[in-house]
């Protein structure tokens, strides 16, 4: 399951985003309203975290642009805002849940899994497709066919991502910031070095899509079925 977390607080959101990675989510962070917007442009998401106090453009008004665009994903409003008035007016404007700081970060987690429970279309991310290859989350593997491979936990973060991207490019800070924690934050060496893992086991199972860089941008992948 891939979240995206809105928290201006520096220390918050890395904290967050280390329980959260911890939790086997993958984590897309954004500090301020219009970062957001970008992430939210660019990639799906199962639930969103959103602050309502943040720079540029606040919460609030990132929750109405996303809901104007008929986007449904689930959205969890964090916030120091805790009055009555403030909790309606989020909910009114789309919001699916509300917690307020400072909060327990159990009651976090339960909220995300109550609201998963909720969301059955998400269980199809369980599988994802591209090209002529099966991503089965569930059992860590990739299919081809009637080939398989087992993948490792950091493979598969990395080969989910660069799934759900659909051939766009995938920047190496966001598969550093998504699949390594902050304290053992990855270089570029590490990443090249599952990458290739990734690229072999597509080879294994006789696979035509390919794991392709452009340097200092980042890697996609290309189906060539000719």
């Amino acid at each position: 399951m891939k979240l995206l977390l809105v928290e201006d607080s520096i220390q918050l959101n890395k904290a967050l985003t280390t329980v959260l990675k911890r939790n086997s989510y993958i984590v897309d962070s954004a500090f301020d309203g219009e970062e957001a917007l970008l992430y939210i442009d660019q990639y799906k998401y199962d639930i969103i975290i959103l602050d309502i106090m943040l720079p540029k453009i606040n919460g609030l008004d990132v929750l109405k642009r996303v809901r104007t665009n008929k986007i449904d994903t689930p959205i969890i409003m964090l916030t120091a805002k805790s009055t009555t008035e403030d909790k309606i007016h989020g909910l009114d404007l789309g919001a699916d849940d509300y917690l307020p700081k400072p909060f327990v970060v159990d009651e976090l987690l339960a909220r995300i899994r109550a609201l998963l429970r909720r969301q059955p279309a998400y269980e199809e991310e369980s599988k994802l497709e591209f090209g002529d290859i099966v991503l089965d989350v569930n059992n860590c593997c990739l299919i081809n066919g009637e080939k398989k491979v087992a993948l490792m936990n950091k493979e598969l973060q990395i080969i989910t991502l660069l799934m759900k991207a659909n051939g766009n490019v995938v920047s190496q800070d966001t598969i550093s910031k998504n699949v390594w924690d902050i304290e053992s934050y990855s270089t570029s060496e590490n990443v090249w070095v599952f990458i290739s893992y990734l690229r072999k086991k597509l080879e294994s199972i006789n696979s035509k899509v390919k794991i392709k860089s452009i340097r200092y941008q980042g890697y996609y992948l290309e189906y060539n079925n000719d």
